[in-house]
């Protein structure tokens, strides 16, 4: 049985990172840290790796213990890990709220702005008139140097500690439904609520990702942990897929972010 079959074959390229991760620790016993990881990712590194494998411990952090994008250790079994190893550094800056609206979209279109890979940021983080991003250790003087403007807001960033973090002020609401399929339009359609036509014309237009990625094929099965972001309508999880009604349809139950 192939460990791909589990898996979409979009997934795979990443299936292969990860087994190659495994094989270094296994054969050379060589602690690997990974880069900022979506849910989606982390359920692949589980999956291949195992969360009862006795010679391997999976660590995930990602600055804080909300944190949605986290950066994963993956290492023999004896060694000991700490906050201070996933190399995490947090960034805030200031801007004027009266004057200019920044959003998580203008952090990260500056960001990769930069040249930089969406993997090597974390979260973005606003409240009121802060921002904060997590990095990686490895980019964070570029980053502190030329991240300096958004949305045509001059701003400075500042290190601090992680345990500074900004409250969340992310709201989702949980919601259960009943789908006759786990293809991406029935999920967009029960998810939003909208017509079945609607969430078609979305997905062909290049409206809708899953898991930060464009998607074009209205039939791709959705799966239990997987994110969806419709532009215009939001994002949303799949929290968990349940069982089957007397009419063969299956309970799915999703949280919308509310904005």
């Amino acid at each position: 049985m192939s460990i791909y079959q589990h898996y979409r074959k979009e997934e795979h390229a990443f299936v292969d990172q990860v087994l190659t991760w495994k094989e270094q620790v296994e054969t050379f016993y060589i602690t690997q840290l990974t880069d900022f990881l979506d849910p989606r990712e982390r359920e692949i590194v589980n999956g291949v790796i195992g969360k009862t494998n006795e010679d391997i411990i999976v660590s995930f952090f990602g600055g804080d213990t909300d944190a949605e994008r986290k950066r994963a250790i993956i290492a023999p079994y004896y060694e000991q890990t700490d906050v201070t190893d996933f190399e995490i550094i947090l960034y805030q800056a200031n801007f004027t709220k009266k004057f200019v609206n920044i959003q998580h979209g203008d952090v990260m279109g500056a960001f990769l702005g930069l040249g930089l890979e969406r993997k090597k940021m974390g979260d973005i983080i606003i409240n009121n008139d802060q921002l904060q991003i997590y990095t990686t250790k490895d980019i964070g003087i570029f980053v502190q140097a030329n991240l300096n403007a958004i949305n045509r807001a001059n701003i400075q960033l500042e290190e601090v500690p992680l345990n500074q973090h900004l409250e969340r002020t992310d709201i989702w609401k949980e919601q259960t439904h009943s789908v006759s399929s786990m293809r991406l339009d029935n999920l967009v359609k029960e998810t939003y609520r909208i017509s079945r036509s609607k969430a078609a014309e979305l997905i062909n237009r290049k409206f809708v990702k899953v898991n930060f990625k464009i998607v074009e094929d209205p039939a791709m099965i959705i799966l239990e942990g997987d994110l969806m972001s419709v532009r215009g309508l939001g994002r949303s999880r799949i929290l968990e897929i349940g069982g089957k009604s007397r009419k063969h349809r299956t309970f799915v139950t999703t949280a919308v972010l509310k904005t």
